[in-house]
C-alpha cells in the first residue's frame, strides 16, 4: 500500500482551520456515552439520539469486513490511523485528539464505537464522512483518500484498540480506551438523572444491570458483524431475555431509560 503522509499532512492543515474556525465541543463531549452511541462524529441530547437511530444506506448495510484482522492488517491500520485520524480522534480513540479540542460536534469515542457498531455501520461512517445530516461533523469522506482495503484494515486497528488488544501508538497524544473509567462515567450520568429526576434509583439500577450484561454477552461474542446499534441492541437484549438472564420488564425500561438519557443530553 502506498505510503499516505502527504494525504495526511493536507488534512491535518484542514483539521485544525475547521477546529480554529468552531468554538465548542470539549473531550468531556466524547467521553461518557454509557451505551450505544451514535457515530464517528460526537454531541449532545436529541441530535446524538438522530445519530444513533440513523439508516445504513442499502449500498453498505449488508457489508462485513473482507480482511481479517491479523498481524499485517493491524500494522496497516495503525500507520493509516496515525496519519489520518490521531490529530482528532486521539492515539487511544476515545476523541482526545488536539485538533479535535474546539470542534462541535466533538470527535467521538471511535474506540467504544467500534465495539457497539458493526462492520456496516463503521464502514459507512468512515467512507462517507460526516458533512451530511443527521451527523454535521467536520469528518470528512475518506472513500475520496482512502481505498477500500484501506478502510477495513482502519477499522480493524480501531477495534483492536477498542478490545485492548492493540495498545495505542504515540503520536499525536490522547488517552487509550479505559472501560473502568467507562463504568465509572456511567454511575456519574446515572447518578445525575437520577438527582434531576430524570430517573428513578430503580431506573437507574436496571439500565446499570443491563448494560453490564450487553457489555459480557458482547466480549463472548467476540465479532462486530451486525449492522447498527438499533439492530445491535435489539438482537442482544432478545437473546438475553431467552437466556433468563434478564427479563423483559428489565429489557424494556432498558430501552425506556436508553433514550431518555439521550434526549435529555445526559448520555453523549
Amino acid at each position: 500500500m502506498k505510503k499516505l503522509n502527504f494525504f495526511g499532512l493536507i488534512l491535518l492543515l484542514a483539521v485544525l482551520l475547521a477546529a480554529c474556525g468552531s468554538t465548542s465541543g470539549s473531550e468531556s463531549d466524547t467521553t461518557a456515552d454509557g451505551g450505544f452511541m451514535g457515530g464517528m462524529g460526537g454531541g449532545m441530547g436529541g441530535g446524538m439520539m438522530a445519530r444513533h437511530h440513523a439508516a445504513i444506506p442499502d449500498e453498505y448495510a449488508e457489508l462485513t469486513n473482507p480482511i481479517a484482522a491479523d498481524e499485517d492488517s493491524l500494522a496497516r491500520g495503525a500507520e493509516i490511523y496515525a496519519t489520518n485520524c490521531a490529530t482528532c480522534h486521539g492515539d487511544g480513540g476515545v476523541g482526545d485528539g488536539p485538533a479535535g479540542e474546539g470542534l462541535d460536534p466533538a470527535p467521538t469515542n471511535i474506540a467504544h464505537t467500534s465495539q457497539m457498531m458493526g462492520d456496516a455501520y463503521l464502514f459507512w461512517r468512515v467512507s462517507e464522512g460526516g458533512a451530511m445530516e443527521p451527523f454535521n461533523s467536520s469528518m470528512i469522506a475518506w472513500k475520496g483518500v482512502l481505498d477500500e482495503d484501506a478502510r477495513w484494515d482502519v477499522i480493524n486497528y480501531v477495534q483492536a484498540l477498542g478490545s485492548g488488544s492493540v495498545m495505542p501508538g504515540q503520536h499525536m497524544g490522547g488517552a487509550a480506551y479505559d472501560p473502568e473509567v467507562e463504568a465509572q462515567q456511567q454511575a456519574e450520568m446515572l447518578a445525575d438523572a437520577v438527582e434531576q429526576e430524570i430517573l428513578t434509583q430503580e431506573e437507574a439500577d436496571t439500565f446499570a444491570l443491563v448494560h453490564a450484561a450487553i457489555d459480557e454477552h458482547m466480549a463472548e461474542m467476540g465479532d462486530h458483524a451486525m449492522g447498527g446499534a438499533d439492530e445491535m441492541m435489539t438482537v442482544i437484549l432478545s437473546v438475553l431475555v431467552s437466556d433468563g438472564k434478564i427479563t423483559q420488564e428489565q429489557s424494556d425500561m432498558f430501552v425506556d431509560v436508553h433514550d431518555r438519557l439521550g434526549e435529555s443530553g445526559l448520555m453523549q
